[in-house]
């Protein structure tokens, strides 16, 4: 059987030969669903599919057994969807997390949910995608399953990509039940998901996506029972699947030009940019940020300021991140994701930015001038990287401090910002322009960010008289914030809105106020408006539910307008300087313990049982010493004891806290703080610190990031082995104790629709 895909692309076409050849051939024969006929078409799903596939006993079998245990594992965690890597050539292959069994299996069950929850109503839902392999499928098999169970699903025309914050934006204006978008964000090409949107646009918390969990669940058991399911896939041109609404709102580019007008588009940031004499870059990763922003800056008659790098949609990504070498020195394709602020180490412990390598800037920038902005975004263009060029004789600056840069040439380097760094200015920016105007002092303002973010922004905060509302990674957390102040300003509008944050701590935010800013030091974030967002229907918001690379561009782009031809790097200094913050420095450590790129699913699948292993021992060894001094078994000066005898080359004497904060364990030091968190959805440890020496924290995020997880004698002496074993499920009880504290549990009422 011939590969069913080549490449001009060296690499791309050994990647595609490494996944043909590991592909056994009962996977290759498969035939379980055509998605290119037209027409109706089921699939009856038989108890054989949910066994392990044998040539003899069971050549039917796709282990969807094994298959759903992992999905509902991760649906209980998950941060940014459920994702996972497929078979990018062969897209029915149940071996993988993502397979298009599972995706037809999981829009079923959450169409059944629905129609559960509304019967008799007309739901509506839209579905989105961006460029990865596969995605076009994915997207075509979610619209026609759901129209099979009558359900309307708005798409794009041609079914054509969009970003993540569009679809979540037009749930939420449009008061569409949700919506289907497919991405695995920053991930490395050979991922996938689907990141479910509810009523608001937010990310599915872990109780809604149980909710489908459950009903798939309900399809086994009937399988179990009966024998059989079968699952009907509508035609390709069934009426509910519809491109007209779609076409007619152009998308809905007019309806978020018309927000962002209300919040960081207005006149005096565009005035800024219109006035800008030079070029701003926009590296757009994957290709599919073009088609929605370029529209968007053209009606906002700023798109001459602009110009692009990879235009061109291309799920390999234009190669950027992708190596034919791993970081152990090892032949074999690699992908270090498209994260452009991702830091390794060569052979020789020489420290480098892998992503920005593959971007070739020192050959496509070297005409361009000093202070030129290249601002980075990913494939479904919810997060971006600020990068400007500087003069090399800067660079003792940017090292004292604490700026990361990569050499162009002799004379030229490329500064690289942290999310930390980037947004610490567009909040600080963005502040001074609401001053400008006199607004600031029209309510009072606040902000929400993750624990792993930088220390600075609650430091600058404090000087702002700005409130901090901190919560665990992940922007459906941030949204929940955002919820929980909406239900209040609407049942209380004269009193003053008072929320918890994940730290326990009560913060009253006054009356009326309004963000400043959401965000997390991933490279997402988001800004407020000065009036509630109103969704056709009425409903109202103080900012959405998700986070949108377009923002960020437009409120950096002014910016950069306003330094006018001086760093950025300098303009941070500034910052730390005017508001006398010590936690200038910050760090992230990804620690991943197998390598994501592996073609063989069988040595893939081992090697991340392995790898959770090793990962979920690191978090225990913090977590259970949280959870002790939270129970009264441990003080604070135990836990000293613990870390000085477990860590003979740190001194953990200044440890002042340590508290679980919903998804990892946060270390708060007088001058610094370290965080351990594990990933929610992989077999990786990622250590985040902010603080007063930049080498400080590297060395102690390093140190306990990479620690084995073993248990030490003193470990055991204040942490039972009972104790340590139920530790994940008493943490997992107080984070929902917090997701649910004056949660906003109004019920999605569906409206006369007349758009």
């Amino acid at each position: 059987m011939p590969m069913p895909k080549t490449s001009s692309n060296s690499l791309e076409n050994e990647l595609f030969k490494s996944v043909y050849d590991k592909t056994p051939d009962y996977i290759k024969n498969a035939n379980l669903m055509d998605f290119s006929k037209d027409g109706e078409i089921s699939f009856v799903l038989k108890k054989s599919h949910l066994e392990p596939y044998n040539e003899k006993t069971n050549p039917e079998g796709l282990n969807l057994k094994e298959w759903f245990a992992n999905y509902a594992k991760e649906a209980k965690v998950s941060t940014a969807g459920i994702r996972g890597p497929q078979n990018i050539l062969y897209p029915q292959d149940t071996r993988f997390p993502i397979n298009l069994v599972g995706i037809v299996l999981a829009t079923l069950a959450k169409a059944l949910v629905a129609n559960g929850k509304y019967k008799g109503k007309e739901i509506l839902k839209i579905a989105g995608r961006e460029v990865r392999y596969n995605s076009a499928l994915f997207l075509d098999a979610i619209a026609r399953v759901q129209a099979a169970n009558g359900i309307k699903t708005l798409i794009p025309v041609g079914r054509k990509t969009i970003p993540i914050w569009l679809a979540s934006f037009l749930a939420f204006k449009l008061d569409l039940l949700g919506g289907e978008y497919i991405t695995s964000s920053h991930g490395i090409s050979v991922k996938n998901a689907t990141k479910d949107l509810n009523s608001q646009g937010s990310q599915y918390l872990p109780e809604e996506s149980m909710e489908f969990v459950d009903k798939i669940q309900e399809i086994f058991d009937k399988v179990e029972k009966e024998g059989s399911y079968e699952i009907k896939i509508a035609a390709k041109d069934n009426p509910l699947i519809d491109e007209k609404i779609m076409a007619k709102l152009d998308d809905g580019v007019d309806l978020y030009v018309d927000y962002l007008k209300s919040g960081v588009a207005q006149k005096v940031n565009l005035d800024l940019i219109k006035d800008f004499k030079n070029k701003i870059f926009i590296e757009n990763v994957g290709g599919s940020a073009y088609r929605t922003l370029s529209r968007v800056l053209k009606k906002l008659d700023i798109s001459d300021k602009f110009e692009w790098f990879n235009i061109e949609e291309d799920p390999f990504f234009h190669s950027i991140g992708k190596y034919n070498i791993t970081p152990k020195g090892e032949h074999a394709f690699y992908d270090y994701s498209v994260d452009a602020t991702v830091i390794s180490h060569r052979q020789n412990g020489e420290k480098f930015f892998p992503v920005i390598e593959t971007l070739h800037y020192d050959e496509k920038l070297k005409k361009s001038p000093l202070n030129t902005a290249i601002l980075i975004t990913d494939p479904d263009h919810d997060r971006l990287t600020i990068t400007q060029i500087e003069s090399s004789d800067r660079i003792p600056f940017l090292e004292e401090n604490g700026i990361d840069y990569v050499i162009l040439n002799e004379d030229r380097i490329l500064t690289v910002f942290t999310a930390n760094q980037a947004f610490l200015m567009l909040m600080d920016f963005w502040a001074k322009q609401l001053k400008f105007q006199n607004t600031w002092d029209n309510h009072p303002r606040f902000i929400i960010k993750t624990t792993a973010s930088a220390s600075s922004w609650d430091e600058w905060a404090r000087a702002h008289n700005v409130k901090v509302v901190n919560v665990p990674v992940g922007f459906k957390e941030i949204a929940n914030i955002m919820k929980k102040v909406e239900l209040q300003l609407k049942k209380y509008p004269d009193k003053e809105v008072v929320v918890d944050d994940v730290f326990g701590n009560s913060i009253n935010l006054g009356k009326n106020p309004r963000l400043l800013f959401g965000g997390e030091e991933s490279g997402g974030m988001i800004m407020g408006t000065e009036d509630l967002i109103e969704s056709l229907a009425g409903r109202k918001a103080i900012a959405m539910r998700e986070k949108s690379a377009t923002e960020a561009i437009i409120v950096s782009s002014a910016l950069i307008a306003k330094l006018v031809n001086t760093p950025m790097s300098g303009y941070l200094k500034e910052i730390f300087d005017e508001n006398n913050i010590i936690g200038r420095y910050d760090t992230r450590v990804d620690i991943a313990y197998y390598n994501e790129s592996e073609p063989d699913i069988n040595k893939l699948k081992a090697d991340k049982i392995e790898g959770e292993k090793k990962r979920t021992k690191n978090d225990l060894f913090y977590l259970s010493m949280s959870m002790g001094v939270k129970k009264g078994l441990m003080t604070i000066e135990d836990v000293r004891e613990v870390l000085n005898d477990a860590f003979k080359s740190l001194i953990f004497d200044n440890l002042e806290e340590i508290k679980f904060v919903g998804d990892g364990t946060y270390l708060k030091f007088a001058h610094k703080y370290i965080e351990i968190r594990p990933s929610g959805t992989d077999a990786k440890t990622k250590a985040y610190g902010g603080g007063s020496n930049k080498g400080m924290i590297e060395t102690y995020a390093n140190v306990l990031g990479n620690y084995s997880g073993d248990r030490t004698e003193l470990h055991k002496k204040f942490i039972s082995d009972e104790f340590y074993e139920k530790t994940k499920d008493e943490a997992m009880k107080y984070y929902l104790a917090f997701v649910d504290k004056d949660a906003n549990n109004e019920v999605f009422q569906i409206p006369k629709y007349k758009f």
